[in-house]
């Protein structure tokens, strides 16, 4: 399916808002309410729009300690690795990648001691996996969006 300027402004939309009226959404746009509601019909049938989901804060939901998490991994276990860190409750993403390390996790725990727990019992313990380094969370901003700027900071 090509993706076009229009449809890549509803998806804008929608990243920020799924459920978004559909005549709220085509005034967004600027285009007719049943244009909006073919367009994304049409995103969800040809797999563009995955699913429709819900962004939490993390600290407000309890996870007060995040942090990614990279993974050397022996290559041949990569199924396994992913699997095993499926079942893992306060792992969030999971992305294999290449480069420097093959797998890269956003993990979010109750504390620093929670999150330890989950790297070095859960995460170490899987057969696979060779070597983490966990890199800490300061600050999420939430979906790549930097924080609003107020007079204050």
């Amino acid at each position: 399916m090509q993706v076009d300027d229009t449809d890549r402004a509803i998806l804008a939309v929608l990243r920020n808002d799924a459920r978004i009226s559909m005549t709220a959404l085509a005034e967004a746009v600027h285009i007719s309410r049943a244009g909006a509601h073919a367009r994304v019909r049409k995103l969800v049938d040809s797999g563009v729009i995955m699913n429709f989901t819900v962004r939490t804060d993390p600290v407000r939901a309890g996870a007060h300690a995040s942090a990614y998490v990279t993974l050397l991994i022996d290559q041949t276990g990569w199924q396994e690795v992913r699997a095993r860190l499926g079942e893992i409750a306060e792992v969030e993403h999971i992305a294999l990648v290449g480069g420097d390390f093959d797998v890269l996790l956003l993990v979010r725990a109750a504390d620093n001691s929670h999150l330890r727990r989950v790297v070095l019992e859960d995460i170490q313990s899987i057969r696979c996996v060779r070597n983490t380094r966990t890199i800490l969370i300061f600050e999420d901003f939430g979906g790549g969006q930097p924080p609003e700027l107020t007079a204050d900071r």
